[in-house]
């Protein structure tokens, strides 16, 4: 997930005198944030201070986030006519920035540990250029979908050609491994997955290839576990609501998998902190090819000293398991 946030003290200090959108387009502050978990955290990789909707803004789609609400889109999609004018970009000179970013941020590391870039897939994406932001319940969007199958096939078509880009980009760019968000797709049922959103996300793990480890995540897919991973990805990334181990059975083992700690156990109480991390790592077992880590994003109001603690704790137990 992204590392980087308000939890943090001098990620706040910044934003107060930054928005989250210069932070994601100055290659020196995002280089700056990328790497304050790292020197604060005993993380095993560094995460790229970036954001998933960027690419939507050189399609066309301009974007801000708003206080208190999350990203808002100036113009969301409405009719089909709207898809047919968003354009394809190179994400070389259009978001240069973030692959600028990414130099300067391996350059900083010097090989201390690894670092992970990312993307929005096209289901998610699509869900934030027609809703205009947040939803609950994603109506717009299923109206497009099952409405006009044709208008979101042409939608999703640019979005995986976008993304498959912009990933490779990054990968020129100097990233160890890659990471595909869907965030919003359990919002689908599993034969709507595979009819609406599968063919464009495989697409753009096909695209990748294997020029780098490649992580799939998504929210809410306890139900559609198997889908995500014929969708593509050599990790598939799995969310709190789930035991690791029922999960990880029904992937296959072939697979490595990450996750997946409930992100508001870091508000509680320690020990039940470190009883849940100690039930993932046991669920894991000595199977090679766990990632621990969390089931979804770190919430703001977490304290730093919890996650600090967890991470030598896994690191701890790791080490005593071997």
């Amino acid at each position: 997930m992204r590392q980087a946030g308000r939890y943090m003290s001098e990620y706040r200090a910044l934003r107060q005198k930054y928005s989250l959108l210069e932070l994601c387009r100055t290659p020196e502050l995002a280089t700056e944030v990328t790497l304050q978990p790292v020197r604060r955290i005993e993380v095993d990789a560094a995460i790229l201070f970036s954001d998933l909707l960027l690419p939507l803004e050189p399609m066309g789609l301009p974007f801000d986030f708003v206080k208190g609400e999350g990203p808002a889109i100036t113009n969301p999609i409405e009719t089909t006519a709207d898809i047919d004018r968003l354009d394809l970009f190179e994400p070389r000179e259009s978001l240069a920035h973030v692959l600028e970013a990414i130099r300067l941020v391996k350059r900083e590391l010097a090989g201390r540990v690894p670092l992970i870039g990312f993307a929005g897939a096209p289901f998610t994406l699509a869900s934030y250029a027609i809703e205009g932001g947040h939803s609950s319940h994603f109506a717009r969007t299923k109206a497009l979908m099952y409405g006009h199958p044709e208008a979101w096939q042409r939608l999703c078509d640019k979005f995986a050609t976008v993304v498959a880009d912009y990933l490779v980009a990054q990968i020129e760019a100097g990233v160890d491994a890659v990471q595909l968000f869907d965030s919003w797709v359990g919002t689908l049922s599993p034969a709507d997955y595979r009819e609406f959103a599968l063919p464009y996300t495989r697409r753009i793990f096909a695209t990748i290839g294997r020029r780098v480890p490649a992580i799939h995540f998504g929210t809410g897919t306890a139900t559609m576990l198997e889908d995500l991973r014929d969708a593509g990805g050599a990790v598939i990334g799995i969310d709190w609501r789930i035991p690791l181990d029922d999960a990880w059975k029904r992937i296959g083992y072939e697979h490595a998998v990450q996750g997946n700690l409930d992100p508001t156990l870091l508000l509680g109480p320690t020990t039940r902190l470190l009883d849940e991390t100690e039930n993932v790592l046991a669920r894991a077992g000595d199977r090679p090819g766990h990632i621990f880590n969390l089931g979804h994003g770190i919430l703001p109001s977490t304290p730093l000293e919890h996650v600090q603690m967890l991470a030598r704790h896994v690191h701890s137990v790791s080490r005593r398991a071997k």
